[in-house]
């Protein structure tokens, strides 16, 4: 049994363990995310260079918000080299599948950004409207939803991501592909605008999409914040995996008196639990061989009584 002085700790087995925490594509997803970032710079420019000439707000709101997709999109890309480059470095205590997540939360500031700038310039434009040449602006922006779409599908989540739950994905792929699905419907709404308005001569429809379009980028900028600040505070990724540990480390009658969980980066998670038992932490580290996700655990045993009262229930 081990004495209360001297809990048994496996620390040193714990940082044996590879301390990468990339995700499982990480290399694939950069390639994809440099891609998209250059078409959508082209359609950026397109965009914004038809808004205004065209006079068409729904047009420059598009383009207001590609510009957003281009500056999240190479935040994306660039979160990816450097977790890349920096894998190894031991200034990381715990690897740098962070910086997905950091990322991820930059982008969404980004999307609420754009979203007040379409929503003040579509005021704007509602109270002192302009002219705008539909036959102009119909078809660049139905170009610059068709490219948007080839983006969505070449950022599309592959099938394994898909079917994975929110901590286990890639939160700055789903950062980047949420930045053009929203833009898509941005898109949408512009269309469906401009043609109604060339068609009943309503010329408050082209603004009036511009708010809509605003009210649709703050909607995905609020999902993101959540998603990414709950990663970056260390919030508690899954009850069901927390009670799965908890269940298997107490499987012998022993008693879980805290117990940590947090994300360290795409499908990886470390546990830190302190066990009120007896034996050696690394045979309570084998109760939780083939938990997928686990890719750090740190086990300390005290005697049972040990502290028990003053740690019990204590679980993040």
């Amino acid at each position: 049994m081990t004495s209360p002085a001297s809990p048994q700790v496996d620390g040193l087995d714990a940082f044996r363990q590879d301390q990468t925490y990339l995700g499982a594509d990480h290399r694939r997803n950069e390639r994809r995310t440099w891609a998209v970032t250059a078409i959508c710079a082209v359609t950026l420019v397109g965009l914004v260079a038809g808004g205004l000439a065209f006079g068409s707000m729904a047009l420059l709101a598009n383009g207001l918000h590609m510009a957003a997709h281009v500056a999240a999109l190479l935040v994306s890309a660039g979160a990816y080299a450097l977790a890349r480059r920096h894998a190894t470095d031991p200034r990381f205590a715990f690897g740098t599948g962070k910086l997905g997540y950091l990322a991820g939360f930059a982008n969404a500031v980004v999307l609420a950004v754009t979203a007040v700038l379409i929503a003040t310039e579509s005021l704007k434009r509602l109270l002192d409207p302009l002219a705008v040449d539909y036959h102009g602006a119909l078809p660049l922006a139905a170009a610059g939803l068709a490219l948007n779409l080839v983006c969505v599908w070449l950022l599309r989540p592959t099938r394994l991501h898909a079917e994975r739950n929110d901590r286990d994905g890639d939160l700055n792929l789903s950062s980047a592909y949420l930045h053009l699905v929203a833009d898509a419907g941005v898109s949408v709404v512009a269309l469906t605008a401009m043609a109604l308005g060339q068609a009943l001569g309503w010329s408050f429809l082209d603004p009036a999409a511009g708010l809509v379009g605003a009210a649709l980028v703050a909607h995905f900028s609020i999902r993101l914040l959540r998603r990414a600040g709950a990663a970056l505070l260390d919030i508690n990724p899954s009850a069901e995996l927390t009670a799965e540990v908890r269940e298997r480390l107490e499987a012998g009658g022993e008693a879980v008196v805290d117990l940590h969980l947090w994300r360290l980066g795409p499908g990886h998670h470390a546990v830190i639990a302190v066990v009120a038992g007896a034996g050696e932490a690394q045979a309570y580290r084998a109760r939780l061989a083939g938990l997928p996700g686990l890719s750090h655990v740190t086990i300390e045993v005290r005697p049972a009584g040990c502290g028990h009262d003053h740690h019990h229930g204590h679980s993040h």
